[in-house]
C-alpha cells in the first residue's frame, strides 16, 4: 500500500514498490481530474498511455517502461503543485504532490543506475565554477566552438546547440570580500541587516546580479553579509536523483545560514530555484530545526525589497537609466513560490509599466540542457520566445539567469535581472 511519502527522511523512501504504488495511487487521480494537461509533457503522455489502457483502475495497468517516461519528462517546474486541488495542508486520502513523487522516482532510478552520466556532470557546478572562473575567457571562447561543443555532448550528454552561461573573470564572493565591510548610504533610514545566498550562477556567472543587489540594498539602507562556507543549493543533484549529495549541500548551506537566520536576519536570494529549495526543500531533505529555521528566514530578493517597501517606502531618487516598458519573464520557480509578482512591483516602482509573460523556458535547472530534451524543450518554451520577439517594450526582465540565458538564445534579445533594472535606476549600474 503507498504511503503519500515524500520525505527523503523515511527509510522506505527508495523503496521502489513502494514508490510505484504512490505513483499508481497517484496517476489515477490525475487521470480523473486532468487540470494539467496543458502543464507539461510529462501530463500529456500520461493521459495518452492510461487511456489505452482499459479496467476500472487503468493507472494500475501502465508498464515501468511507461512510469519511466512520465518521471523522465517531468522537469521540476512545480506549477502542477500550484495549480492541483488535492494539496491541502491537512492528510486526506487525495493529498499529491506531483512535483516530490517524481523526484522520489528519479531518487529510485538513480538507486537503481537508470540516470544519464549528462545530469550527474551537470550536478558538479562548484567544482565547474571554480575551474571556469580561474580561465574564464578561453572557457567562455572555447564552449562557443562548433566542434568542441560537438565533442562537449558526445561525452557529456549536454546539447550542443544549446547556449551554456558565460564564466566571470572575478567571482562574486571575491567582489565582495575585496570591496570591503558593507555598508548601507547614509541618506538613507537604517533597516534591518540582510544575509546573502547568492547562487553559484551569480557567484560563478553573473556576479553583476550579486553586485547589483548589494548596491540597491545598501543605496536603501540594508546592509549586506556574506556568510562563508555556502555551496550551490544542490538542486542539480535532485536532478540527478542523487539525494545524498543533495542532503549534504542543504545541510553545508543550513550550517553556514541558521546563524544569521537566529539574529533574525532575512537570508535573499537571488535566482528563484535555489530560493524554491532553500525554503521547501531543505526542512524535508534534513528534518531539523535548523533547517525549518533558514527556511523561513529566506526571501526572494524582490520580495524582501517590496516588504521593506511596505513598512518604509523605498528610495525613489532615480536619477540614472529608466525605462518606459518592460516585459517580465514570470519564470516558473518564481510563480512556484506564491509570492506574488513582486519583482514586477519593483520595477514599476521606477515608473516602468511591466507587462508580464507567465510561460516557460523549459531550463528548469539542468533538464533542458540536455541533449535528449533540446526538442521537447524548445517546443515547450516556444510561447515564451514568441511572446518575447512579440514584445513592444523598451526591456526584457527575468529572475532566472538560466531562462534568461535561453531567452538570449532564442530570440537574441539580452534580459537583465529585475534587481539591475532599480540599481541602473539609482545610477548604480550602468555594466
Amino acid at each position: 500500500m503507498a504511503t503519500h511519502l515524500y520525505k527523503p527522511l523515511d527509510p522506505t523512501y527508495l523503496d521502489a514498490d513502494d514508490a510505484r504504488g504512490e505513483r499508481d495511487r497517484t496517476f489515477q487521480i490525475c487521470a480523473d481530474c486532468r487540470l494539467c494537461v496543458r502543464l507539461c509533457p510529462s501530463f500529456k503522455d500520461l493521459f495518452r498511455m492510461i487511456d489505452a489502457h482499459e479496467g476500472v483502475h487503468p493507472a494500475r495497468e501502465l508498464t515501468y517502461a511507461e512510469h519511466k517516461v512520465v518521471v523522465d519528462e517531468c522537469y521540476q517546474c512545480k506549477l502542477c503543485y500550484v495549480v492541483c486541488p488535492y494539496t491541502p495542508d491537512q492528510e486526506q486520502e487525495w493529498k499529491i504532490d506531483f512535483p516530490r513523487l517524481m523526484m522520489r522516482s528519479l531518487a529510485v532510478q538513480a538507486r537503481g543506475g537508470n540516470i544519464g552520466h549528462a545530469a550527474r556532470l551537470l550536478a558538479r557546478t562548484d567544482l565547474q565554477g571554480q575551474l571556469a572562473t580561474i580561465a574564464a575567457p578561453v572557457v567562455n571562447v572555447t564552449g562557443n566552438v562548433r566542434f568542441l561543443r560537438g565533442v562537449m555532448e558526445t561525452v557529456t550528454g549536454i546539447a550542443a546547440e544549446r547556449r551554456l552561461p558565460r564564466y566571470a573573470r572575478e567571482r562574486f564572493s571575491r567582489w565582495f570580500t575585496r570591496r570591503g565591510q558593507s555598508e548601507p548610504a547614509a541618506h538613507s533610514p537604517a533597516r534591518n541587516p540582510v544575509a546573502l545566498f547568492p547562487t553559484c550562477l551569480v557567484e560563478y556567472q553573473e556576479p553583476a546580479i550579486g553586485r547589483a543587489m548589494v548596491e540597491v540594498c545598501e543605496h536603501n539602507g540594508i546592509s549586506c553579509e556574506l556568510p562563508p562556507g555556502q555551496v550551490c543549493c544542490g538542486m542539480p543533484w535532485l536532478d540527478a536523483g542523487d539525494v545524498d549529495r543533495f542532503a549534504d549541500a542543504a545541510r553545508r548551506n543550513v550550517v553556514a545560514l541558521a546563524p544569521v537566520a537566529r539574529a533574525g536576519h532575512p537570508i535573499l536570494v537571488p535566482q528563484p530555484t535555489c530560493a524554491y529549495v532553500l525554503k521547501h526543500d531543505y526542512p524535508d531533505a534534513l528534518g531539523t530545526d535548523d533547517a525549518r529555521l533558514v527556511a523561513e528566514q529566506t526571501r526572494d530578493v524582490a520580495e524582501h525589497l517590496m516588504l521593506e517597501h511596505a513598512r518604509e517606502p523605498l528610495a525613489d531618487d532615480f536619477t540614472g537609466r529608466t525605462y518606459a516598458s518592460i516585459t517580465w519573464h514570470a519564470a516558473c520557480h518564481y510563480r512556484a513560490q506564491q509570492i506574488g509578482p513582486k519583482s514586477k512591483d519593483l520595477m514599476a516602482l521606477t515608473g516602468a509599466r511591466v507587462e508580464v509573460v507567465e510561460r516557460c523556458s523549459a531550463i528548469d535547472g539542468t533538464w533542458g540542457l540536455r541533449a535528449e530534451n533540446v526538442e521537447m524543450a524548445r517546443a515547450i518554451a516556444k510561447p515564451l520566445m514568441d511572446a518575447v520577439r512579440g514584445a513592444d517594450t523598451d526591456l526584457v526582465a527575468g529572475d532566472c539567469h538560466l531562462a534568461n540565458t535561453a531567452i538570449g538564445e532564442e530570440t537574441s534579445m539580452v534580459p537583465v535581472h529585475p534587481v539591475q533594472v532599480l540599481a541602473r535606476a539609482y545610477g548604480l549600474d550602468e555594466t
